[in-house]
């Protein structure tokens, strides 16, 4: 199966201020989802941003706020992103059958919105190292279940350069950039 640009949309889930800080390697995580977020721009795949409990875990971070650009983050209270009707709205006005995913935490809200997703009839792509929880062990049991559920992974590079699909393109040279 080949994941094309056109049939692609992005969610960043959940990288917030008071929560980012107690994540397993957050510099890592962040850096790899500026990587992802600039890359999807830089190729017009569209993103979507989602938020858990802003008053209590504060809103998206910075770093990662600054590579979004202009945004509205959709604001949600379930674990699963598929659990605010805001985002089902959004996800569905421009139907894309494959939806990746990049946050925290792994075996919560990414592991179940990749679950609700799927059961949606969507095909949910994990990218593994863009995502995390605040131990290793549960980012592992994570992926592991991902797996078991049929759900696709791949990485940050992986997907860039598979969603670029040619080289010696304009947009290859900027992701070929973007990940050295």
């Amino acid at each position: 199966m080949r994941i094309l640009k056109e049939d692609t949309v992005l969610v960043v889930v959940d990288i917030q201020e008071r929560l980012l800080p107690h994540i397993n390697e957050n510099e890592q995580l962040v850096a790899k989802c500026k990587t992802l977020i600039e890359g999807i721009k830089l190729i017009n795949v569209p993103t979507i941003v989602t938020e858990q409990y802003v008053k209590g875990l504060g809103q998206t971070v910075g770093s990662i706020a600054t590579s979004l650009g202009d945004f509205q983050p959709i604001e949600k209270m379930s674990f699963s992103c598929c659990g605010e009707p805001n985002f089902n709205i959004k996800i569905e006005e421009r139907y894309r059958e494959n939806v990746l995913l990049c946050g925290i935490e792994s075996h919560v809200c990414v592991l179940q919105t990749a679950i609700d997703l799927q059961d949606a009839g969507h095909r949910p792509i994990v990218v593994a190292d863009a995502v995390s929880s605040r131990n290793l062990e549960d980012k592992e049991l994570a992926l592991h279940r991902f797996s078991t559920e049929g759900i696709r992974v791949t990485s940050v590079e992986s997907i860039l350069f598979e969603l670029c699909k040619l080289s010696g393109t304009a947009e290859f040279k900027a992701i070929s950039k973007l990940v050295k």
